[in-house]
């Protein structure tokens, strides 16, 4: 019962999260100032965290579905992270 209610919190908190890295992608592609707010450092330290978790899933606990939506994760990480570089690029900012 404790398994398949934590595999259920899994499941929903994982799609919501999905779904959370479109607004601020949006913001990001909308924003004029160079994405002043947005810490490579922070957005960073996801990407690694959900890489590792990704490379980890696979490898030593065989699990598909962990091991796709942290790659999954990594890429919206990612994402943030190349649009902002964007940003700032054509901002003049660092």
């Amino acid at each position: 019962m404790l398994a398949e209610m934590a595999w259920f919190g899994f499941v929903a908190f994982s799609g919501l999260r999905m779904f959370s890295y479109i607004p601020q992608i949006w913001r990001i592609a909308a924003d004029k100032t160079g994405a002043a707010a947005i810490s490579y450092t922070t957005w960073g330290l996801w990407t690694g965290a959900n890489a590792s978790t990704a490379v980890y899933a696979a490898t030593s606990l065989h699990d598909v579905w962990l091991a796709f939506v942290s790659g999954v994760y990594a890429i919206c990480c990612v994402t943030v992270i190349a649009l902002t570089a964007l940003k700032r690029q054509g901002d003049g900012s660092e």
